[in-house]
């Protein structure tokens, strides 16, 4: 079962989305992209921000957002810069959806106003600022799902694998 589920609303970046591509792979998140896309999925620039973890991450397309909505059934949460209630004040849930918008609009008001004002999360920022990356942001709240849940899954050889390199796998060749 994923830690959690993230649903990207019409991305833009494939760079972005490629590096989600590889955070869902390392986590165990699935991953949800409602179109339309602003890239093509086989795109190079997907693929080398993603590198060869596309084989290794459970993505889905989706028309739109409401056939997201028919399939996954746990507690949604959306992202804003503009919400007062940070994420890490959440207890996350393995069934919990964490739904981000594309890079430029983030997501309509009429996206928004589907979501409780509780569920409406923000990552906190000093002032001035207008936000994070797409990709740092999904990697920042599916950390803290994933280590509210003891990092499950982060095994390699009995020994909790918690570094960014693993001895046994290739070395990256641009």
């Amino acid at each position: 079962m994923p830690i959690v589920h993230v649903v990207l609303v019409e991305p833009e970046i494939a760079p972005n989305t490629g590096n989600i591509i590889r955070l869902c792979a390392i986590t165990g998140t699935d991953l949800h992209l409602v179109e339309p896309l602003g890239f093509e999925l086989s795109d190079r620039l997907l693929k080398r921000g993603g590198l060869d973890y596309h084989e290794r991450a459970n993505v889905t397309v989706h028309a739109d957002l409401d056939s997201v909505s028919a399939q996954l059934t746990g507690r949604w949460f959306t992202f804003s810069s503009r919400s007062t209630t940070s994420f890490a004040s959440v207890s996350f849930e393995s069934d919990d959806v964490l739904v981000f918008g594309g890079e430029r609009a983030g997501l309509s008001q009429d996206v928004v106003c589907r979501f409780a004002e509780d569920r409406r999360l923000t990552i906190p920022m000093r002032p001035g600022n207008r936000s994070l990356n797409l990709a740092n942001a999904a990697a920042i709240v599916v950390y803290e799902a994933w280590r509210q849940h003891g990092y499950e899954g982060a095994t390699l050889d009995g020994v909790t694998a918690l570094t960014s390199e693993t001895p046994a796998a290739e070395p990256f060749d641009p």
